[in-house]
């Protein structure tokens, strides 16, 4: 009797799990259907007014289980935490006006793997270019039909390091 429990019980979590899951892929599907399309959808949840909600949904949709995000300060020392450590910080302080413009992208595909490398610029407002530069380097993957974000890193430009001004002059 408890092996019929446990059997019914796990698929009906099953059952649950792939409703969500094509709940999600019907939501977000478009965004990951290329690489163009998922590093768009990766700025646009980024962007965003302060009394825009966060998109967390459509973000861990955009991005593999065990996604990992590495940021580099001007010695090169990497702070590297997960999806889920990168969204207490935006949980705990109130929401300010912030927009990620992209200033370049490179794309280099082999197989089922993407590397992006992608210039921005840190706005408070869409429309108003600033000084406040960084590049990311975005490691992707393609499996059952759509691409997934597997890690990021990404290092600001400072004036030690000026490598939007040189990634901004290659071909």
């Amino acid at each position: 009797m408890k092996i019929k429990l446990l059997v019914f019980s796990l698929m009906t979590l099953a059952i649950c799990l792939s409703a969500k899951s094509q709940e999600l892929d019907e939501k977000y599907g478009k965004d990951a259907k290329s690489i163009t399309n998922i590093i768009d959808a990766y700025y646009d949840v980024i962007s965003g007014a302060a009394t825009q909600a966060w998109q967390f949904e459509r973000d861990s949709y955009l991005h593999s289980n065990e996604a990992i995000i590495i940021r580099l300060d001007e010695n090169g020392k990497a702070d590297v935490h997960s999806l889920e450590a990168e969204y207490i910080p935006l949980l705990l302080l109130p929401k300010e006006n912030f927009y990620e413009k992209e200033l370049k992208r490179k794309v280099s595909q082999f197989g089922n793997m993407a590397q992006v490398w992608s210039a921005y610029e840190v706005r408070t407002n869409p429309e108003t270019a600033s000084n406040i530069r960084g590049l990311n380097s975005i490691q992707l993957h393609f499996e059952n039909g759509r691409w997934f974000i597997d890690s990021w890193t990404t290092q600001m430009e400072t004036e030690t390091y000026n490598i939007v001004i040189e990634f901004l002059k290659t071909e």
